[in-house]
């Protein structure tokens, strides 16, 4: 599933082809996504692009009346591409600018969303969600604060959404190794110290992630069709059975919350 670096680094790679250019027209060739394709979608003529911002998972295209909410789903992408460039299977939606481009929405599965708002601030899909992982509101002390009462494991409550955001399995894993933490933990166990180095690889794993476009494992790839190159980086994710790159022991893999969960019992406590 994309999470926040695949999303923010598809953002980036589309901004600069849509912002100040006018969307012509659309196509929606399958309109049976995760919710139906918001009718409004359907009928776009002749809107430019005011911004093209990032909540959580959510990509937010700014038109001059209304946004459109992008949720990518288990398997979505979307692509810059000519318009001339033909659709393929699970091509779904194509948004036509006057500028010659095409934006390509692409989602095997079909789990993901595009919705609209005429208004951000009073948005149902949004309005529930924490503070952004990379944001100075999520901090130590604001993440001690959330957790010093919560008897489950620290895995789950950093993906929790209404704690901080975007921080699915593959960055839970990652920060938990780096910061030498048991993704079982009892999330009201880790001391301040802890709590406060566990901010900082989270925030250093997202970052690397999206400068290296994401990670991609099967079907992400970025806007220019290049897959994301974050899963060469991988320490822990994954690795079920193979040698610990710190100290050698085999890395073990158990279900927490339904989501695999990889460690390293030597390394983390």
């Amino acid at each position: 599933m994309p999470e926040l670096p695949e999303v923010e680094a598809s953002r980036r790679g589309i901004e600069p082809y849509l912002v100040g250019n006018k969307i012509e027209y659309s196509i929606v060739r399958n309109s049976k996504l995760r919710w139906p394709v918001a009718p409004e979608i359907l009928y776009i003529t002749n809107q430019s692009v005011i911004s093209v911002k990032r909540r959580a998972k959510y990509l937010l295209i700014q038109l001059q009346h209304g946004w459109i909410i992008i949720h990518l789903g288990m398997s979505g992408s979307i692509r810059i591409l000519t318009k001339e460039q033909l659709a393929e299977k699970h091509d779904h939606i194509d948004l036509i600018f006057s500028n010659g481009i095409t934006l390509r929405y692409t989602d095997p599965r079909r789990f993901g969303a595009w919705l609209w708002t005429d208004d951000l601030n009073n948005c149902s899909v949004l309005s529930h969600l924490g503070p952004e992982p990379l944001s100075i509101d999520f901090n130590a002390n604001y993440l001690y604060q959330r957790a010093k009462n919560k008897k489950i494991a620290i895995k789950p409550c950093l993906m929790d959404n209404k704690i901080v955001v975007g921080v699915g399995n593959i960055y839970a894993n990652e920060s938990l190794f780096a910061s030498k933490i048991m993704p079982t933990r009892a999330a009201y166990s880790l001391t301040k110290k802890e709590i406060s180095n566990l901010v900082i690889n989270i925030k250093q794993v997202l970052q690397c992630s999206i400068e290296r476009g994401g990670t991609t494992l099967k079907d992400f790839f970025q806007s220019d069709g290049e897959p994301g190159y974050f899963a060469q980086q991988l320490f822990i994710y994954g690795k079920k059975g193979k040698p610990c790159l710190h100290c050698g022991q085999l890395i073990q893999s158990i279900k927490i919350g339904q989501r695999s969960t990889f460690f390293c019992h030597n390394c983390q406590k």
